[in-house]
């Protein structure tokens, strides 16, 4: 086994599970969308692991592709998704909910959608246990502004999750 293969295998394995959880956040929940995400993420770290130039850490590029990589996604769902179709979706995911707990968290889910795409991304990392220094050089932001948009996105959606 070379060099890459060994690197990227402790790379996959020390990051899966967050960008698994990451991608989740961002396809609203549901399972075979973050899944093909994840994969399409590690995808990407496979063919640039030989370009990572080692100015950040392993994990702030991995989450800078998976941001990437999620945001991309959305735009190209947005553009074949009419309004319709989404309430659609949402009313069919409604009925097939099952416990409490997961209809909590398909409601945080909606209400984290709602956001915009750098308030999503924020709060997905804040969630993911990134810290806000972390945080703000994934999104090349000072720490003070960081603190105060995470503190304004936590009273967005505690209002959203109260009302929905």
């Amino acid at each position: 086994m070379n060099k890459n293969n060994r690197q990227f295998e402790l790379i996959y394995r020390d990051n899966f599970n967050k960008v698994m959880r990451l991608c989740l956040g961002y396809a609203s929940g549901d399972k075979g969308l973050a899944k093909d995400l994840t994969q399409e993420v590690f995808v990407k770290v496979w063919d640039n692991l030989s370009k990572f130039r080692e100015d950040s850490q392993v994990g702030t590029w991995i989450y800078r592709i998976t941001v990437n990589t999620c945001l991309m996604q959305l735009r190209k769902k947005k553009r074949y998704l009419l309004k319709g179709e989404l309430q659609n979706e949402i009313a069919v995911a409604d009925e097939e909910e099952g416990s409490n707990k997961e209809r909590q968290f398909k409601k945080m889910y909606r209400c984290i959608a709602k956001l915009s795409a750098s308030n999503k991304t924020i709060i997905l990392m804040e969630l993911e246990g990134l810290s806000q220094k972390e945080i703000a050089a994934v999104m090349g932001m000072n720490h003070t502004a960081i603190r105060t948009r995470i503190h304004r996105i936590k009273t967005q959606l505690s209002k959203c999750v109260t009302h929905e």
